[in-house]
């Protein structure tokens, strides 16, 4: 994409035609997608034909360039971003946006309903679109044809919005933490004093997760609640885990004196 304002559009001006079709050609033959030209400014004949003939449109707006520049931004910088679908669950659980993952079943939606139900948001379930802002934040919203409905087993699809009212539910929220829900398995060992952290890559950029294995009897919706409190410690610098670690530790240096 080019942008002409005053001073491009000048300098065309002043230069013969021959000389200006020239120029012209030349930009055109980068593969140009779009030609804008600012400030309501008057497009020369030669240059629509020149444009035409090399199958690059040409728009015309009121807007000052620094202007143009303005709300262009935003716009590119959205629709331009590395982009990526993921199978799973987004709410926003007091302002953390976590993510729910999982195996087919293993209760991702029913423990967002949940969530809902207690007072936080959905964003998206089962398909959450994720775009990379900037250098190390990820966005998750919902398809557009989604609208916030959810696949319940055994009930079907609800319209979250209309049973749990427009509080119920964001456009787009941060991912900040993957809540990986796996089927209890006695073989495997799980973090059970959450020093060591576990990241996984999305878009090249590294997110928090949180593997909790399922069992009949446990309460994964206020475990996810605490999944989001304790994220909200850390990053206000307290770490749970590492304060206590650090107080035992200094227990059994004087012990040992």
């Amino acid at each position: 994409m080019w942008v002409f304002g005053e001073t491009e559009m000048t300098y065309l001006a002043a230069l013969p035609e021959t000389d200006a079709r020239s120029r012209l050609a030349v930009l055109f033959g980068f593969d140009v997608p779009a030609i804008f030209v600012t400030k309501g400014l008057n497009v020369e004949p030669f240059f629509l034909e020149e444009a035409s003939n090399a199958g690059v449109p040409v728009l015309r707006c009121a807007a000052s360039t620094r202007e143009f520049y303005r709300r262009i931004k935003p716009f590119l910088k959205l629709t331009m971003a590395p982009t990526t679908t993921l199978h799973g669950s987004l709410a926003d659980v007091y302002g953390v946006g976590l993510l729910f993952v999982g195996p087919s079943g293993v209760g991702k939606s029913e423990c967002v309903l949940d969530l809902v139900e207690r007072g936080h948001r959905l964003v998206a379930d089962d398909l959450v679109l994720a775009s990379k802002q900037g250098n190390d934040v990820l966005i998750g919203r919902g398809h557009e044809l989604q609208t916030h409905h959810m696949e319940i087993r055994g009930v079907g699809i609800i319209d979250v919005p209309a049973l749990f009212g427009v509080r119920a539910i964001r456009q787009q929220k941060r991912i900040e933490v993957i809540v990986s829900l796996d089927i209890w398995d006695e073989q495997r060992e799980y973090s059970r004093t959450g020093l060591e952290d576990e990241y996984e890559d999305i878009l090249g950029v590294p997110v928090l997760k949180v593997t909790v294995p399922l069992n009949p009897g446990k309460n994964i919706t206020v475990i996810s609640e605490v999944v989001a409190m304790n994220h909200l410690l850390r990053f206000a610098g307290v770490n749970s885990a590492r304060s206590f670690d650090e107080k035992l530790k200094q227990y059994m240096e004087q012990d040992y004196e």
